[in-house]
């Protein structure tokens, strides 16, 4: 339960904490006081959304923290999972400070946390119910919340859900295989026509390179025989002219007499005899490459028309042979696919069913479960709505199995209600005042709460539209949510302040150009003069002292008879 809460530099909070006891308590106060803000600032370490605005003015940073105990064993193990560990008295401190930035820094027993883990554990510490409840009643699509709640649906839509999303899954593809059937053929001829003009052209890898260097040989043909031809004339001769082997031949002839005479003739001649071996084998190549200049027209256009080829595929597949093959691979994996695409939709199809079937079966249970808890559920609301003097009721909750499965099984819930005899049942959103949707509400919150690892609630604007004797009753069933679960309620109304174990009253002042808000706690006697406010206003009577002295006594009778019996928390 909620221990100590401080708040700093929070909208027209400069600085408070609060302490808050077991059992009932109530905050009281003027409109505009700052009871909201305490409720805003809850909310904050509860993780919800907040604005930089929330920060009072003039100040860089706000601050909320809050200290609990008497953890359910839930909320220890859901903090064990996340590897965090309680104090050694049991205690949780949460903090979260806001700055002008934005930002904000989350803290659970001094280790930073994110604000979604803080919202992930606020479910095991405090259920805030407020006007947004109220309204929830008046939609009917969140009327299967509550009933869910109740009978702790979950159990089933942990097994079902998964089921749900692979059937959309499955029901996604299947559609898309089936739109995209023109274009499937469409696009079977394209990958066709490509792997059938790709696969006539035979590529090979390295190829083009070699064509390259064929069409350099052609496009210069004329350059080469030239070239040849002149250095093949000068190294093996004309009719005019020896040519050079001839000639390195006689100086090696030459030279060959004297090579006896000593080691420097020998190795001239040793040198000559190489320059003549190198000069023959020279002319040798020159002859050989100059009997390959001869070529056919037909072999030239061959090639060139090879090259046109190669270059019409790249500008179509890609800039490279190899790319172009990879292209080719690809085409022929698609077209594999797409060729079983009608194979691959009959399993789909035929996967579809069958889980559609356990889905189904699933979604029936759920529902067959959910119309049991609605009678039950039926007839504790009735009996509680009796308490709040609401006791010719009549409610019914309609679960109504629907054709199409979602993610909720197959139901839509509505609760239908008739608050006077003789009226026929209609939703509750239609003929429901503020009034008894708040006491509907109330009893709601009484009957789900019970069971909720949740240690305290928070009733904010319960009161809204009630009044006298229809206050009294939901003073009455206050105390008695108390007796299991800490109960904080802000109210305007002096029979539910009356009923409270703890008073605090909230209180704004202004000094000098700023405006404080304190928090005080109200004691026995003050809190008859603060009740008889909240009766009469700033004057305060000996009518509505008496009024509020009544009023006090009659809750303290109530929670005696209450907890004769029972032991509060």
């Amino acid at each position: 339960m909620l221990r100590l809460l401080h708040i700093e530099n929070i909208a027209i909070i400069e600085r408070v904490d609060i302490e808050f006891s077991s059992g009932f308590t109530v905050l009281t106060g003027e409109t505009g006081a700052g009871k909201s803000i305490i409720i805003d600032a809850i909310g904050a370490i509860m993780g919800q959304r907040t604005s930089r605005d929330l920060i009072r003015n003039g100040a860089k940073k706000g601050c909320v923290s809050a200290v609990f105990d008497s953890l359910s064993p839930l909320m220890a193990e859901k903090l064990t999972e996340m590897g965090i560990e309680c104090e050694e008295d049991g205690t949780l401190h949460v903090q979260r400070e806001l700055s002008m930035d934005g930002k904000s820094v989350c803290r659970i027993n001094m280790r930073p946390v994110t604000a979604t883990v803080l919202r992930q554990i606020s479910p095991y510490l405090i259920n805030i119910h407020g006007q947004h409840d109220g309204q929830k009643l008046m939609q009917d699509e969140y009327h299967i919340d509550f009933l869910d709640s109740y009978c702790r649906a979950e159990k089933f839509l942990i097994n079902y859900q998964p089921l749900y999303h692979k059937l959309f899954e499955l029901r996604r593809e299947i559609r898309a295989l089936e739109r995209s059937e023109r274009d499937r053929a469409q696009r079977l001829d394209m990958l066709q026509f490509q792997i059938e003009e790709i696969s006539a052209a035979a590529l090979q890898p390295d190829e083009e390179e070699a064509l390259e260097e064929k069409k350099a040989f052609f496009d210069n043909v004329e350059k080469l025989s030239s070239a040849l031809q002149t250095s093949n004339h000068a190294l093996s001769g004309t009719d005019d002219f020896s040519g050079i082997c001839s000639e390195l031949d006689r100086i090696s002839d030459s030279l060959s007499g004297i090579a006896d005479v000593s080691s420097e003739f020998a190795n001239l001649y040793r040198r000559a005899e190489e320059l003549r071996y190198l000069a023959e084998d020279l002319a040798q190549s020159i002859a050989s490459a100059a009997s390959r200049t001869d070529y056919s027209a037909a072999e030239r256009d061959l090639v060139e028309a090879r090259l046109d080829e190669i270059y019409r595929l790249k500008r179509k597949y890609g800039t490279t042979i190899p790319e172009i093959l990879a292209y080719y691979e690809q085409c022929v994996a698609e077209l594999e696919t797409l060729e079983s695409s009608d194979e691959r939709k009959d399993q789909l199809t035929e996967e579809y069913h069958s889980t559609l079937k356990v889905a189904r079966e699933m979604a029936s249970q759920l529902s067959a479960h959910r119309r049991s808890a609605a009678q039950e559920l039926e007839r504790l609301i009735v009996e509680q709505l009796a308490d709040l003097d609401m006791t010719k009721v009549r409610l019914n909750i309609s679960v109504t199995p629907q054709s199409k499965l979602n993610e909720r099984g197959m139901d839509e819930v509505q609760f239908l209600i008739a608050a006077n005899p003789g009226e026929p049942l209609k939703p509750l959103s239609r003929i429901a005042s503020g009034g008894e949707l708040s006491r509907i509400m109330l009893a709601i919150k009484n009957i789900l709460t019970r069971t909720e690892d949740v240690g305290t609630l928070i009733f904010d604007e319960i009161d809204t539209g009630v009044s006298g004797r229809a206050a009294q009753k939901i003073a009455k069933k206050l105390i008695e949510i108390s007796r299991y679960k800490q109960t904080l309620c802000v109210t305007h109304l002096p029979q539910l302040a009356a009923a409270g174990d703890q008073h605090l009253l909230i209180r704004k002042s202004v000094e000098g150009e700023r405006t404080y808000t304190e928090v005080l706690p109200v004691e026995q006697a003050a809190r008859e003069h603060e009740l008889a406010r909240m009766f009469s206003g700033d004057s305060v009577t000996e009518s509505s002292l008496s009024n509020a002295r009544e009023l006090i006594t009659f809750a303290n009778e109530y929670k005696k008879e209450l907890y004769s019996n029972v032991n509060c928390i």
